[in-house]
């Protein structure tokens, strides 16, 4: 699918056919949520290969950055409760340095009786160490043990989650948290419910998963135009403010076709989504490119959206930091949605960046790490 930048309509007039909307297939209307497609007692076994693929990716990744400031990174991530992987202490790191400098210094200074300058050769051999620090940093710890490549983001804050705006940040993404109830198998819990405002050029954004306040959410959204508002699956924290954020800048509703169920529980009948995602599509928004990844689970028509050139994928409540999300405070169908997460999730780059539906943002490879004991309880 393709998707071209949607003008406003002003004072009664059509958009102009350079922000004129693509056509879309339809699809069938009379749908009835599908039997999981994954076959029983393979659904472990078909995550574990995927989680072998996106292991491969991460050490392949790891240590590819190579950034002066990569301490000061992981630093900031620490005091923000991001998950990082174990490391050494700050004092077994000056003493690996400082003996690294000790010993290049003396080196320099028996350089120097052949003419050179000790004191230059000293500074230069005090940078190369710098940077030698800094690589190391980026790709193990004093443990041996691989670290992310990429420290996590502006939205890894832990904890409860008060409603409130964060961002953006540097790849032009703003969260939206705001509180409401899920409606889940005939129970209710109070939620706080993350939705992610995306740049998609200059004048324009995509909204995904609008939750609970549209306000709020248009709010955030200020003066620009919303292009698109895309719903991971058809839950209420995904869909409940969808209409009203639509309808302001007339922008269309993304959603899985087998997601319409619960959409008219939600909306009714009158007011149906206008683009009907596939998993394996993809579509263009203003200037970016949006890749749009089946990870049933949650739900049967439940997918991600993701964003390559920026590095980051929303995964709705299939992963978020640190597990495999649940609906409630259980799982739909635990093996097809551990399917899923290792066979595409987890098979991104390892610095992709995971913005989920509740919680703080984590990174492909920290949630590797976490796979096989996710795989052990399968």
């Amino acid at each position: 699918m393709f998707w071209k930048r949607k003008g406003k309509k002003k004072d009664g007039d059509e958009a102009g056919a350079a922000g004129a909307a693509v056509t879309t297939e339809s699809a069938d209307t009379d749908d009835e949520r599908a039997e999981p497609t994954a076959e029983d007692g393979t659904g472990a076994a078909e995550a574990a290969d995927g989680k072998a693929g996106a292991a491969e990716a991460a050490e392949d990744a790891a240590g590819a950055e190579k950034s002066k400031a990569a301490d000061d990174a992981a630093d900031a991530a620490e005091d923000t409760g991001a998950k990082a992987a174990p490391g050494g202490t700050a004092g077994d790191k000056a003493e690996d340095k400082a003996e690294n400098t000790t010993a290049d210094k003396a080196d320099g200074k028996a350089d120097a009786e052949d003419g050179g300058s000790a004191a230059d050769e000293a500074a230069e051999t005090d940078d190369a160490d710098d940077a030698d620090d800094a690589e190391d940093a980026d790709s193990e710890d004093d443990g041996g043990n691989k670290k992310a490549a990429r420290p996590v983001g502006l939205f890894a804050d832990a904890g409860a989650g008060e409603p409130g705006v964060t961002g953006p940040d540097d790849e032009g993404v703003r969260r939206v948290r705001t509180a409401g109830v899920l409606k889940a198998e005939g129970e209710e819990y109070d939620v706080v419910s993350n939705t992610w405002i995306v740049d998609a050029d200059d004048e324009g954004v995509i909204v995904i998963d609008p939750a609970h306040d549209a306000k709020a959410i248009l709010d955030a959204v200020g003066d620009r135009e919303v292009y698109l508002v895309a719903c991971t699956n058809g839950y209420n924290t995904h869909i409940g403010a969808a209409i009203e954020v639509a309808e302001r800048d007339e922008a269309p509703i993304a959603l899985h076709r087998r997601e319409l169920r619960a959409w008219r529980r939600e909306h009714g009948a009158e007011h149906r989504p206008d683009m009907e995602v596939e998993g394996g599509g993809s579509f263009k928004v203003g200037d970016l490119e949006v890749d749009v990844l089946p990870i049933p689970g949650t739900a049967n028509g439940s997918v991600a959206y993701y964003i390559s050139e920026r590095g980051i994928v929303f995964t709705g409540d299939s992963l978020r930091a640190g597990e495999l999300g649940t609906v409630g405070d259980g799982y739909i169908d635990y093996t097809q949605q551990l399917h899923s997460i290792g066979e595409i999730i987890l098979s991104l780059p390892p610095d992709t960046r995971v913005l989920p539906d509740s919680g703080p943002e984590t990174t492909v490879e920290a949630e590797s790490r976490n796979f096989d004991s996710w795989v052990s309880t399968a």
